[in-house]
């Protein structure tokens, strides 16, 4: 990991050769300090494994540099773009088309099929409904999964069901994916399967993958493995 002093100015460029930066991120909850001073990055195209015990600060920290939440204290830049200075509306449009999520449960809407579902971030982002079923239907090939197009996530297995959040997370063409236990609710041969999509992802798109995980061998097929203990990464 990558190494910085904490910057006198908020303003101060991350380094051109990163693009996911994140300094001295700090979170409370109460009297808990969950997070104490986390220093990240991420290069485009590179597969980043976060590992360590439940209670280290792994999906807080996800959840921080993912603009679902924010640090009480540090600094998020994203392409030497200074995300810590943007206000609520400029982070959700950021999110919307920088980065993509997956998460240990697939949350696909029940009441759509596996098109509908892969195509609902572009739907959001103003996309007309044919493109974005289009692109969708493309994913969902590259995906192996033509044959389930019309299929609800109820007729899907669970593998079939994170193949198409995966596809999903890949809909608005992001920078970076963000991936919460991924596998953790999957089978040794489905989690295989994950692995070996994210390393053909990162190579195929250039995107790049941030994954918390208790699955070592997830962790043995990302670029570099951080782990993390009470709140600081090692």
């Amino acid at each position: 990991m990558q190494q910085h002093s904490h910057p006198e100015n908020s303003t101060a460029q991350a380094p051109s050769s990163t693009m996911l930066e994140a300094r001295g991120i700090e979170k409370h909850f109460g009297q808990l300090q969950v997070l104490q001073g986390v220093d990240l990055t991420v290069g485009r195209g590179e597969i980043v494994a976060l590992v360590g015990a439940s209670g280290a600060g792994k999906s807080t920290l996800l959840q921080i540099l993912g603009t679902l939440d924010e640090p009480d204290k540090g600094f998020l830049w994203f392409d030497g773009e200074a995300i810590h200075l943007m206000n609520e509306s400029k982070r959700a449009t950021f999110r919307n088309e920088k980065l993509g999520f997956v998460f240990q449960f697939h949350h696909l809407l029940p009441e759509f099929n596996a098109v509908e579902n892969i195509a609902l971030p572009s739907l959001i982002a103003g996309m007309e409904r044919p493109a974005a079923h289009k692109r969708a239907a493309e994913l969902l090939d590259y995906m192996g999964l033509s044959d389930r197009a019309t299929h609800r996530p109820a007729q899907l297995s669970g593998g079939e069901q994170q193949r198409i959040a995966v596809a999903r997370a890949l809909m608005n063409k992001p920078q970076l994916i963000l991936a919460d236990e991924p596998t953790g609710n999957l089978d040794s041969a489905n989690s295989e399967r994950m692995y070996a999509l994210f390393v053909q992802l990162a190579a195929d798109f250039q995107v790049g993958f941030l994954v918390t995980t208790h699955n070592e061998r997830l962790a043995s097929a990302a670029h570099r493995c951080l782990v993390m203990k009470d709140g600081l990464i090692l």
